[in-house]
């Protein structure tokens, strides 16, 4: 016998259990049989392997983060014939659902006003149920009477129901509400009375319209609003009226005046013009700069306010050095009272930042002469300081074409945080690099969660691979972590994933605080299935 033989003889006495027909079990921590990643089947806008949303999921990541811009990677014309194309898809309650969504959830603008006005062109009684819950201001209501007008959606002209829920939006405002709603263009509001010609309920509201459109009115049966407005334009007084500021600034106003208009000033209007109150002397009145800072924050107002966070980062990058500390520490509050959403997760977290060259656009795309400041990786890293803030066991970890090696500390507060991030040196997208770090480490944790625009491409340069790499490492990660939960957070407008939705990986698209409360029920365990797409779904119609 051979020393070959004789080893191969040992090896199977080894293996047999006092007779030679029951074999020792192998090793199951080793041999165990572990499901493969599925196989891609759709490529991304970047070229990379990918997963195909579902055409309700698409719809839903489209209107919660699209803005009809040219993005990094698809122009605006390119999002609306993709929404187009989705909603003939899906069912006219489904679009009437995700309208309603997408407004008092994510609180976008354009995208809702386009899914009514396709429901104005497909199904005028979904139209009808939603209508006012969607347009639920006047800017609003302008989107929606500009993208009918437009013919994007296949009319131009109103039709008998869409024009009657304009009257009936109309009749239902208050004056004060109309003439605050006149405020802005294209269309104006004066645009929309002369298209759809409500019939005023009183002399008063005829006078009112009458005003707005430029014809002969009887003056005296203006309402008070008016009248105190046109008095204070004339110089017959000096009392400032409780007006939308844009309605005054067409004539130099006293610094008595500006303060008296900060005073008034909702909480958004407050947020965006701290550099023009700065410039008119309002903060030199230290009681009023006192009630302003308690105003901005107010955790009732904030929400009130439906701000997006990353605003409130805007706001306090772009104050200028000479506000008032008291204001940037309201900013400060302000920013902890929209990240009460951010759910507590016992254990160890881990968010992947994507730092790539594409997450530097801007994020609600570019448009000329109106491009946002804030970038894709201004509300990524915001999302990933909030949980940091929140869950001190979180673990940031910022990606490209790989890891990037960054400390930041916990007891930070949320804003600084968001910062530093943000100044990260950025490169290509393989959002496998963070996954494939932590198995490195074997690191151990229930829950991680990226933070990205999902275009990941490095990962194709591996054609042996039948799914992303990103579910090849996923599945690696489960083999040591079985109870571990993966959410995908993508903040641009897409139909692809590097991870398809199942009972342990939740897609959600957006940059509202909404977006936590999601993370929170799926963390909990409070979602199945298409998790998003559900939660879409149970809106009350």
């Amino acid at each position: 016998m051979t020393q070959i033989q004789q080893a191969i003889m040992v090896t199977v006495r080894c293996l047999l259990k006092g007779s030679d027909k029951e074999p020792v079990m192998v090793n199951l921590s080793i041999f165990t049989t572990r499901k493969a990643a599925p196989v891609a089947d759709a490529v991304n806008e970047a070229g990379g392997r990918a997963y195909a949303l579902s055409d309700k999921h698409a719809l839903a990541q489209y209107a919660a983060t699209g803005c009809l811009n040219n993005t990094y990677y698809a122009s605006g014309q390119k999002q609306l014939e993709a929404v187009q194309a989705l909603v003939a898809k899906v069912d006219a309650e489904f679009v009437a659902k995700t309208a309603v969504y997408t407004r008092q959830h994510s609180h976008m603008k354009d995208m809702p006003a386009l899914l009514l006005a396709e429901l104005a062109s497909r199904n005028g009684l979904m139209l009808d149920k939603v209508f006012g819950r969607v347009c639920d201001n006047g800017k609003m209501l302008r989107n929606f009477v500009q993208i009918v007008r437009s013919g994007a959606t296949g009319r131009r002209s109103f039709g008998t129901r869409p024009k009657r829920l304009v009257q009936r939006w109309l009749d239902r405002r208050s004056d004060a509400q109309v003439l605050g709603d006149s405020v802005g263009n294209d269309p104006s509001l004066t645009d929309v009375v002369r298209m759809v010609h409500p019939k005023p309920a009183n002399d008063g509201r005829r006078a009112l319209y009458g005003y707005l459109l430029g014809r002969p009115h009887d003056a005296a049966a203006l309402p008070a609003c008016v009248r105190a407005f046109e008095d204070f334009k004339a110089g017959r007084t000096d009392e400032v009226p409780d007006v939308p500021f844009q309605l005054l600034t067409g004539t130099p106003l006293r610094e008595s005046a500006w303060r008296a208009i900060a005073a008034r000033a909702g909480w958004q209007m407050l947020r965006m013009n701290l550099n023009t109150f700065l410039r008119h002397g309002v903060f030199d009145d230290a009681t009023l700069t006192k009630a302003l800072a308690k105003k901005l924050a107010s955790p009732d107002e904030v929400r009130k306010a439906r701000v997006f966070p990353y605003q409130l980062l805007m706001a306090y990058k772009q104050a200028d050095d000479a506000i008032p500390k008291k204001i940037r520490d309201a900013l400060h509050d302000a920013m902890e009272a929209a990240l009460t959403n951010v759910p507590e997760v016992e254990g160890q977290i881990y968010v992947l930042l994507d730092v790539s060259g594409s997450m530097h656009s801007p994020a609600t795309g570019f448009r000329k002469g109106a491009t946002s400041a804030v970038r894709c990786i201004d509300a990524a890293a915001l999302v990933a300081a909030a949980f940091l803030r929140k869950n001190r066991d979180t673990e940031v970890i910022p990606f490209h074409d790989k890891v990037v090696p960054c400390k930041i500390d916990g007891h930070d507060s949320v804003l600084t945080n968001a910062q530093r991030l943000a100044k990260l040196p950025s490169g290509g997208t393989n959002c496998a690099a963070p996954l494939q770090e932590l198995n490195r480490r074997k690191a151990k944790g229930d829950l991680v969660i990226f933070v990205s625009d999902n275009e990941s491409w490095i990962d194709t340069r591996n054609t042996y691979r039948r799914g992303t790499q990103v579910m090849e490492e996923w599945r690696a990660y489960k083999g040591r972590n079985p109870a571990a939960k993966l959410v995908c957070i993508d903040i641009q407008p897409g139909a692809t994933t590097q991870a398809p939705d199942r009972k342990d990986i939740l897609n959600v698209g957006g940059f509202s605080d909404d977006v936590f409360s999601l993370i929170a029920a799926f963390a909990r365990g409070g979602l199945a299935g298409e998790h998003w797409v559900r939660a879409i779904e149970a809106v009350t119609l």
